[in-house]
């Protein structure tokens, strides 16, 4: 596992956190033990497309809620308006 699945665990964390559901509810919606979870959102073990479309169901988010803001670049610093490319947004001004 790498940076992009450390990303997806702390997206699964966030939104998993935001509908105020736990650990063991979210386990049990998916069939499995809640240190699957515990793996799955550190980031040290990866998820599955199939993995990954039930969160998705589950957490009532689209597949693409999981990658949002991770910048391969530097995956520490997720993409914003403060970030360089804010040439992209010129016709705003």
């Amino acid at each position: 596992p790498g940076q992009i699945d450390e990303h997806v665990g702390a997206r699964v964390r966030l939104r998993r956190a935001v509908l105020g559901m736990s650990q063991e509810d979210l386990s049990s919606a998916l069939g499995i033990t809640f240190q699957q979870i515990q793996k799955y959102e550190r980031g040290h073990n990866r998820m599955s497309a199939t993995r990954l479309h039930d969160l998705s169901t589950i957490l009532g988010v689209d597949v693409n809620y999981f990658f949002e803001d991770f910048n391969p670049d530097d995956p520490q610093r997720p993409y914003g308006f403060s970030d360089g490319a804010n040439d992209k947004f010129s016709w705003l001004e």
